[in-house]
């Protein structure tokens, strides 16, 4: 008897510009496993349409007209119990909008120069649960949100054991799990572990905003 095929997974995207979509749709669509269920042109029509179809991956124009992709991540967030994984696509590594939409809860961000494996692998990289972190890029960001040098740590940051404390500056440096168990010589399930109390201690909802947590919560400083 032969496993039961996966549904594909359902993507939504959002984007002012048509021939933006149209490009996404035909580099997705080509693979078995995912699926276009709805395109929107702004924001204001991302979020009822999210809301309605429920998919499993948002692929978010950061700067769309009446509600830009920030406002609509937000609403996204706020408004269902299961939001989907929310990717926001931007034409700029340092565009300060980045910074906002991961603090509102995206899983992490999408150049729009990015080539079609970039962007198929994303993808299924949210969907499974994952954040899509370019460590370079998050760090600039979030850096330039940290306190200065004498301000006062968050109160979270006293009460992570000192392994947590590795785990959360590996996590700040891009590595997956499988990477940071090579690192500290444990095993993946004791990372995994680790990883969860970071994401509960710091009240993030994933890897991207635990990052950003650790540089405005004073843990990790300004290079």
């Amino acid at each position: 008897m032969t496993a039961a095929r996966r549904a594909p997974l359902r993507i939504v995207l959002a984007d002012d510009e048509r021939m933006v979509r149209t490009a996404l749709r035909v580099i997705l669509e080509a693979e078995p496993d995912l699926e276009v269920v709805g395109e929107a042109a702004t924001g204001a029509e991302a979020v009822p349409l999210v809301r309605s179809l429920a998919p499993d991956v948002v692929l978010m124009d950061v700067r769309m007209p009446e509600i830009d992709g920030i406002r609509a991540t937000e609403q996204i967030m706020a408004s269902l119990a299961e939001p989907p994984r929310i990717v926001v696509v931007t034409t700029f590594e340092n565009d300060a909008y980045v910074y906002d939409a991961l603090r509102a809860g995206a899983a992490g961000f999408l150049l729009k120069r990015a080539d079609p494996d970039e962007l198929i692998g994303a993808v299924r990289l949210v969907a499974r649960g994952d954040s899509l972190l370019f460590p370079a890029a998050v760090r600039a960001l979030a850096a330039s949100h940290a306190p200065g040098g004498r301000s006062p740590a968050a109160r979270w940051v006293a009460r992570l054991t000192g392994r947590e404390a590795d785990v959360l500056r590996l996590m700040a440096t891009g590595l997956s799990n499988q990477e940071i168990s090579e690192q500290l010589g444990v095993g993946p399930q004791t990372v995994k572990t680790h990883v969860a109390a970071v994401l509960s201690k710091t009240g993030s909802r994933d890897r991207t905003q635990a990052v950003i947590a650790a540089y405005e919560g004073g843990f990790m400083k300004k290079d």
